[in-house]
């Protein structure tokens, strides 16, 4: 018998959710596995033998398999119609009005997080658990919020910063408290010593060989034909050549331009109403402000203006200090110092210390 509640956890198949698992087992609660599949690698054009951790029937194997050897249930749940519908047409539409998605975020904020509490409540889970590198913690405001897992190379509070309150607040995250390493051994001693050489897979699971052109054109009927006949400008506007259309360039791409100006040359600006590209060097990337909106508080309900904080504009970035101030329905950011590589549709995420106060999407500037 549980003695510490029923938990429903998330189990990808992989090393972190399988160790996660195994290790709430052992202290008692009663675990129930989930394992989501969110698409169809196929459909994307994909190759079937090159399948991402959250698409793959091997994967869900793995899961169902450590479930049954330690004698706890385990369901396959299907949210493709969900998942497409939401976070794959934001990514389209996102690169088509001159952004630059983070689909994880969204994926966890919008997807994951909703559908395992909507299933935990149908199986009579108290709590939710993933294999996620981060913390939570109960403020004395009473506000739950998500702190930096300790392990600072695989800290993934970046991509959580959209979960609500009352996602939070039965949200169980095993491996905050750990590092890596840790967890490789705890598979080994468990009896998986396959799964803890297992590589790990960053690519975007519904884009095949991280291929987000290709994958736009398939998905966007006659695209490449109606962006075409836009040109690369630099700062002052002068022409410098045509490119193959605005949704296939990034903020801060350098390599794959397939234009020569004898120099290195930076995307800095993504105009889609014109079709135009931007391109500037190195330095033109840096910045000191930025517009975010769509904002998620967490650890406060809100904040004061001009509150000083550190800000994350993605996931490998160590932070900047900054200052924060109310700005219609979003914030102003104003860093300290020059920040590189701005990009419109990322994420912000605030950080005081190591505790997240919440996150937003990061604008595009007015033109």
């Amino acid at each position: 018998m549980s003695t510490k509640g029923k938990v429903l956890m998330a189990m990808s198949g992989g090393i972190d959710s399988t160790v996660a698992a195994l290790m709430l087992h052992d202290e008692g609660y009663e675990v129930v596995g989930i394992t989501m599949k969110t698409w169809d690698y196929a459909s994307s054009g994909g190759n079937n033998n090159k399948q991402t951790g959250c698409c793959n029937i091997d994967s869900f194997n793995d899961a169902r398999m450590a479930a049954v050897q330690h004698g706890f249930p385990h369901f396959i749940l299907d949210i493709r119609d969900e998942f497409g519908g939401f976070v794959v047409d934001n990514f389209i539409d996102e690169y088509l009005a001159g952004r630059t998605p983070n689909p994880c975020v969204l994926c966890n904020t919008h997807i994951k997080w909703r559908a395992l509490s909507k299933r935990a409540d149908a199986l009579g889970c108290d709590y939710i658990a993933t294999g996620h590198y981060a913390q939570i913690h109960q403020h004395s405001n009473g506000r739950y919020f998500i702190r930096k897992g300790i392990d600072e190379t695989k800290d993934q509070s970046y991509v959580l910063w959209g979960l609500e309150q009352d996602l939070l607040s039965r949200t169980i995250l095993p491996l905050g408290t750990y590092h890596k390493k840790e967890i490789r051994q705890m598979a080994i001693d468990y009896g998986y010593p396959e799964l803890a050489k297992k590589n790990e897979s960053y690519e975007i699971c519904f884009v095949p060989d991280n291929d987000y052109r290709g994958f736009l054109k398939r998905k966007v009927q006659g695209l490449e034909e109606k962006v075409s006949g836009g040109f690369f400008v630099d700062k002052t506007g002068k022409i410098l050549g045509p490119h193959k259309g605005y949704p296939f360039y990034t903020v801060g791409q350098r390599k794959g331009l397939d234009i020569a100006l004898g120099k290195p040359a930076f995307v800095t600006q993504i105009i889609p109403e014109t079709n135009t590209i931007v391109l500037g060097d190195e330095e033109d990337l840096k910045g000191t402000d930025m517009t975010v909106k769509g904002i998620n508080w967490i650890k406060y309900e809100g904040i004061a203006d001009g509150m000083e904080v550190t800000t994350k504009i993605r996931y490998k970035d160590k932070g900047a200090l900054s200052n924060l101030f109310i700005y219609e329905n979003g914030v102003k950011v104003r860093f300290y110092e020059n920040v590189k590589g701005i990009a419109p549709g990322q994420s912000a995420v605030f950080y005081e210390g190591d505790d997240v106060i919440g996150g937003g999407i990061i604008q595009r500037n007015k033109v």
